[in-house]
């Protein structure tokens, strides 16, 4: 999850060499739903933050027809306390880091608000840098954490809270109780709340089967640090859900793995070798072999000129790339490597929205 580093419409097309095929692919785009501009979580793991808030900035755009652009780094801030207070609870047998989960964002969203990319310090700024660096921010933050969580003292004072936000504030800059966007006052609870969504519109689906179909259960995966528990359906549910909230002009949040098989950094994710199926994801999965790393937009749908189904994926590492910041995700890549998917309970059938219930 640590990595370097408007929408697109009509039909138009565009190529990239891929890494199975010395052809140049065109791709055809079949649906491309809004989206905001690309963003650059440069040398932070923060791309659960970005890409999250570009799916919430994606529904505020698809519900009420304005573009936002909210602060990645309020919601590390936040959430960073958040875990912080989880990890010390657990005495240090929890996962402290830089990365996170589509959930983390909705949590904070939830609990604590948010604010505009304006009210904050920019990323980067607090050290004299143009974009986010989480280098010296965390080689700090996390033996500082660490070192709370394994105390030796039979009781521990508030005072490390205070030096945690301490060093959050120092690196981040301070979240503010106040602010004004477009000649209102707010705080970030109030702002969150004009933004028009429902926060309890949002849902996690996945697909494994060491737990069963039709039951909620927790992801067992790195960065999934906060136990809210996802929907499991068998695999071919899992995608079906995806295409079908994609043709209704909703986005999904995908939380994945690209550490290879087919994903390249010039904007492409190939199609596995093997067709995936519902056993090789599980055994790909148990395995190490497939893990939870990045998490990214899906707004789109495309094929090639020989008929393969691609993703549009909005990225988080800048304009990079042959596709300026966006990839082209083969679907049978994306069926091998999600680990979960993330998107509003109102793009399910009624029937997935039953069996869900109310979780």
């Amino acid at each position: 999850m640590r990595k370097i580093a408007l929408a697109i419409g009509g039909m138009l097309f565009v190529g990239a060499l891929s890494a199975q095929n010395s052809k140049e692919p065109a791709f055809t785009i079949l649906k491309s739903n809004p989206i905001t501009s690309v963003k650059n979580q440069s040398r932070s793991g923060t791309c659960w933050s970005y890409a999250t808030i570009g799916f919430f900035e994606s529904e505020i755009l698809r519900k009420t027809g304005k573009a936002y652009d909210l602060s990645e780094m309020f919601v590390a801030s936040k959430d960073y306390v958040d875990c912080a207070v989880f990890h010390v609870r657990q005495h240090g047998d929890s996962r402290f880091s830089e990365g996170g989960s589509a959930d983390d964002v909705l949590h904070v969203l939830k609990t604590h608000g948010i604010c505009p990319e304006a009210a904050m310090a920019a990323p980067g700024s607090m050290t004299g840098d143009s974009l986010a660096n989480f280098v010296e921010f965390f080689s700090l933050l996390e033996p500082y954490v660490g070192a709370v969580a394994r105390n030796k003292s039979a009781k521990l004072s508030e005072a490390w809270k205070k030096g945690l936000q301490g060093i959050l504030d120092a690196y981040l800059g301070q979240c503010p109780e106040r602010f004004t966007h477009e000649g209102r006052n707010y705080t970030p609870k109030s702002f969150a709340a004009s933004l028009g969504l429902d926060w309890d519109d949002y849902v996690s689906i996945t697909s494994f089967t060491h737990h069963p179909f039709n039951s909620h259960f927790i992801i067992e995966a790195p960065y999934k640090w906060r136990p809210r528990p996802s929907f499991n359906v068998p695999l071919d549910e899992m995608m079906s859900t995806l295409d079908r909230a994609l043709e209704q002009g909703y986005t999904v949040c995908w939380g994945g793995d690209v550490s290879g098989n087919g994903f390249s950094r010039n904007g492409l994710a190939t199609p596995p070798a093997k067709k995936p199926t519902q056993q090789s994801r599980q055994l790909r999965f148990d395995n190490w072999e497939a893990t939870y790393d990045h998490v990214m937009l899906i707004y789109g749908k495309a094929k090639d000129q020989d008929g393969v189904e691609y993703y549009m994926v909005k990225n988080s590492w800048g304009e990079t790339g042959k596709y300026k910041g966006i990839w082209y995700m083969a679907k049978d890549y994306i069926a091998d490597n999600t680990t979960y998917i993330f998107l509003n309970r109102q793009a399910l059938t009624s029937d997935l929205r039953n069996r869900m219930g109310n979780r």
